[in-house]
């Protein structure tokens, strides 16, 4: 039998329901033997490092918010399947009277490599240090030292804090995960 040419197509969902979305495409595929149409699904996601209740958490979000990569044959009744599909607008690049635009090859090895890039890396930081806050150290040698936060840089996510150590302000740098909050 000939292999199917498949390509990789951009379907655009409500913000927030891409698993929903991806989950119902996976069971249905498996309930309609369309695993020979549709062999992808793909949403990107990447892992942030957010600040609850004084702990640091790793979640995972959505990296392009509503959209969702899949890789399938368009023919037949696919592409009516994949757009009524409930929370799923339809394809990137679909007009009314035209068939939905595959993404090329390099956008798909840039989107894709992105996708596993994100993944594999350390989370990122959703904090937000301000200026005259006052942190608790909780790595290194000053564990247990409160400070105020003189200067935030975002871009190496670390702050300079003001410490007193034996009655004289020092300025230390740190990083956002060898401090608190208080």
């Amino acid at each position: 039998m000939a292999e199917i040419e498949k390509k990789f197509y951009v379907l655009r969902a409500v913000n927030g329901k891409e698993n929903i979305v991806k989950e119902y495409l996976e069971a249905e595929i498996r309930n309609n033997n369309y695993q020979d149409r549709i062999t992808q699904i793909v949403i990107p996601t990447e892992k942030v490092m957010q600040n609850r209740n004084g702990k640091k958490v790793v979640k995972e979000r959505a990296y392009l918010p509503g959209y969702i990569i899949i890789e399938a044959a368009l023919d037949g009744e696919i592409a009516h399947f994949l757009k009524n599909i409930n929370f799923v607008a339809g394809f990137i690049g679909e007009t009314k009277n035209s068939d939905p635009a595959p993404l090329r090859a390099a956008e798909v090895a840039r989107l894709l490599g992105k996708a596993d890039e994100l993944q594999e890396r350390p989370g990122e930081f959703d904090v937000d240090f301000k200026i005259g806050e006052t942190v608790k150290i909780n790595v290194g040698p000053f564990t247990g030292f409160h400070g105020e936060i003189e200067e935030v840089y975002p871009d190496k996510k670390k702050i300079k804090v003001m410490v007193k150590i034996f009655g004289r302000k020092s300025p230390l740098e740190l990083g956002y995960l060898q401090v608190e909050k208080e």
